[in-house]
Parts: C-alpha cells; sequence; structure tokens
C-alpha cells in the first residue's frame, strides 16, 4: 500500500499514480455519466527507477487485469515497464499503461532482458542434452 511504501522508502523516494474513469462497457448504458459505476486504479512506485511496488484497481474486470499485472510485479516491473507495454482497446487494464505523462518515466527496467528501447527479448534457456 501507499502507507507501506512510505513507511519503508520515505515519502521523498515514493510517487503514486491514479486514475478514475467510467469503464467503456457502461458506456452505452442510458445513465448521467456521474450515476456509471467507476474504476478507479493505482500505482505505487519507488526510487529514480521508479520500480513498482503496488497495484490497486476496484472496478469492472479488475480481478481478471490484477492477475497479469501481479506477475509484472512481483518480477521487478518498473514504470517504464508498464509504459513500454501496448495499451490494448479497449480494455480497463490499459489505463495501468498509460498512466501520468507518457513515456516520463525513467527508462529503467526491472527484466532481466528488457524490451525499453527495441531491445530483442532473451531466448529460452535450454539445458544441453549432453
Amino acid at each position: 500500500t501507499e502507507p507501506q511504501a512510505v513507511a519503508t522508502y520515505g515519502a521523498e523516494n515514493v510517487r503514486i499514480y491514479k486514475s478514475k474513469f467510467t469503464n467503456l462497457f457502461y458506456g452505452i448504458f442510458d445513465v448521467a455519466p456521474e450515476d456509471k459505476p467507476k474504476t478507479y486504479m493505482k500505482l505505487v512506485c519507488v526510487g529514480q527507477d521508479e520500480k513498482v511496488v503496488g497495484i490497486h484497481m476496484i472496478g469492472m474486470g479488475s480481478d481478471e487485469a490484477l492477475q497479469g499485472f501481479g506477475v509484472a510485479l512481483k518480477m521487478g516491473a518498473t514504470k517504464a515497464d508498464l509504459d513500454s507495454c501496448v495499451a490494448i482497446h479497449p480494455t480497463a487494464a490499459e489505463e495501468l499503461v498509460t498512466m501520468g505523462t507518457w513515456g516520463t518515466s525513467p527508462q529503467a527496467t526491472g527484466a532481466a532482458v528488457s524490451p525499453l528501447n527495441g531491445a530483442a527479448s532473451g531466448e529460452p534457456h535450454i539445458p544441453s542434452k549432453m
């Protein structure tokens, strides 16, 4: 959580990205925009490389999206890693890879082989048969 990140790393080292929007699913509903259910998202990032240490979502589709983003978090993803992903439209999950001013995060990665700046993805490790 944000309070845990601040307690662990210090407020000066924590950067928060937030978003609140109406999921596109509700776009065609004949209801006033302010009455449509909202989706809330929050990224908790730490340090100069903006390592992602927390991802919070509530709203339609959050359960499915968090499963995949949880893997990225456990693998050490940074905000730049999320920024480098193609946003799949129309989904709520696209918001997590377009938060803040796109492309302004330090170009640092938590990946062993980074796709940032056009690097090729790593090859799988296949044990030798000898």
